[in-house]
C-alpha cells in the first residue's frame, strides 16, 4: 500500500525460520512455469517485425503528405513492443542461451530503438536485485525525480522547483524519455569493455543513421521533425505509463536495517495491475510486477498463470499482496510523488 513521503520501512517484517520462497519455487518448477516458450516469442518477434516493416513501407509511400504523421503513434506503440522484447531478452525469458539472448537484445534495443542493451541490462538487473532500496536501486536514485523526503530536502535551484511540482510534471516529463534513453546509452559506452563498446556503438549509430535517412528521404524536413518529435514523445509516454505503476509509492527497505528475504523484498516493493488481455498487451506483461520480480526469467505468458499461486502463498504467510486497477495505480504513484514534494511547497 502507498505510505508516507518518507516511504522507508524502518522495521522490516522478519521472515520465519527457513526460506519463505523455496516452497513456492518448488511448486512453480513442478508445474513447468519456468520452462521456455520459444514458439510464443518467435511468433511475437515475427509479428512485431512485420508490423514495423509495414509502418516503414507506409512512411515511404505517403511520406510526401502530412497524413504520414498518423503513422507516428502506431510506430510508437510498436517501438514499445520492441522494448518489451528487449526487456524479456535481458532476463533470459526468451532463451536460456546467453549469446542468442544478447543478439536478440542488441537487435531490438540498439538497432531498432537506438537504446543501449548493455546499459539497460546493467541498470535493470541492479534494480531487480534491490528494488526500491534507496542506496542500491538506480531507479530510486535522486535525479530528475526524487522518492523520499530526505532526497527532497537536498534539492536546490531548478531541481527544487521540479521536486515541488514533480507529481504534476511526471507525465509531461515522460514525453522526453524516448530521447533520454538514447542519450543514456551513448553516455554509457565508455563504461563498457572494448569489444562490447564497439558492437553497441556500431548498432546505435546504425539506428540513428537509418532513422534519419528514412525520414529525410521520405518527407520534407518540417514533416520529418514533426514525425520524430511525435514518435519519440509518444514512445516515452507509453514506456512511462508501463513502468510508473510498478514500484512508486511502495515499501522502501530501511538502508540501515536487516535485509528482507527474497520473497518479501520483491513482493512488498512491487504493485500489480489488474486487467485482462488488453492490459497484458499494453503493459508488456509488466502488470504482473510481483511475479516478474519473483521469477525474472519466467516467460511472459506464464506470469498470469503463476499469479494465483503467488497470491495464495502470500496470503498463507500473511504478506500483503498489492494489486489495483491501472488508473488507481497512477493515482497512488503520483500521490506518493506529491507527498515527497510537500515540504518544499509549505516553506
Amino acid at each position: 500500500m502507498p505510505h508516507s513521503s518518507t516511504a522507508i520501512a524502518e522495521h522490516p517484517p522478519r521472515a520465519s525460520t527457513g526460506s519463505e520462497f523455496t516452497p513456492l519455487l518448488r511448486t512453480v518448477k513442478g508445474q513447468g512455469l519456468l520452462d521456455g516458450r520459444q514458439g510464443w516469442y518467435a511468433l511475437a518477434i515475427a509479428v512485431n517485425a512485420l508490423a514495423l516493416a509495414g509502418v516503414v513501407s507506409g512512411i515511404v509511400l505517403i511520406g510526401h503528405s502530412w497524413w504520414v504523421l498518423l503513422l507516428a503513434p502506431i510506430l510508437a506503440v510498436l517501438s514499445a513492443r520492441t522494448a518489451f522484447i528487449g526487456h524479456d531478452a535481458g532476463h533470459s525469458q526468451i532463451t536460456g542461451n546467453r549469446s542468442v539472448g544478447r543478439l536478440i537484445g542488441l537487435i531490438h534495443a540498439n538497432l531498432l530503438l537506438g537504446m543501449s542493451y548493455s546499459w539497460w541490462n546493467d541498470k535493470h538487473n541492479r534494480h531487480h536485485a534491490n528494488p526500491n532500496h534507496i542506496d542500491k536501486d538506480p531507479d530510486v536514485a535522486a535525479d530528475v525525480l526524487v522518492f523520499t523526503s530526505d532526497q527532497a530536502t537536498d534539492r536546490v535551484g531548478f531541481r527544487r522547483w521540479l521536486t515541488r511540482n514533480q507529481a504534476w510534471l511526471f507525465f509531461p516529463l515522460t514525453l522526453l524519455e524516448g530521447v533520454a534513453l538514447k542519450l543514456y546509452g551513448f553516455r554509457d559506452l565508455r563504461r563498457q569493455p572494448t569489444r562490447e563498446r564497439v558492437q553497441e556503438a556500431f548498432l546505435l549509430v546504425a539506428h540513428v543513421a537509418a532513422y534519419v535517412t528514412l525520414l529525410l528521404t521520405s518527407m520534407s524536413l518540417g514533416t520529418a521533425l514533426a514525425f520524430a518529435a511525435l514518435h519519440q514523445a509518444l514512445l516515452g509516454l507509453h514506456l512511462g505509463m508501463a513502468f510508473a505503476p510498478n514500484h512508486k509509492g511502495m515499501e522502501m527497505p530501511d538502508p540501515d536495517g536487516e535485509g528482507w528475504g527474497h520473497l518479501r523484498r520483491q513482493v512488498l516493493t512491487s504493485r500489480n495491475i489488474r486487467g485482462g488481455a488488453v492490459t497484458d498487451w499494453f503493459l508488456g506483461g509488466l502488470n504482473y510486477q510481483i511475479e516478474h520480480h519473483l521469477f525474472p526469467s519466467m516467460p511472459r505468458p506464464h506470469l498470469r498463470l503463476v499469479r494465483p499461486l503467488v497470491r495464495a502463498h502470500c496470503r498463507d504467510l500473511g504478506i500483503p499482496y498489492a494489486e489495483t486497477g491501472l488508473v488507481d495505480s497512477y493515482r497512488q504513484a503520483l500521490r506518493h510523488m506529491y507527498e515527497v514534494g510537500e515540504p518544499l511547497r509549505v516553506e
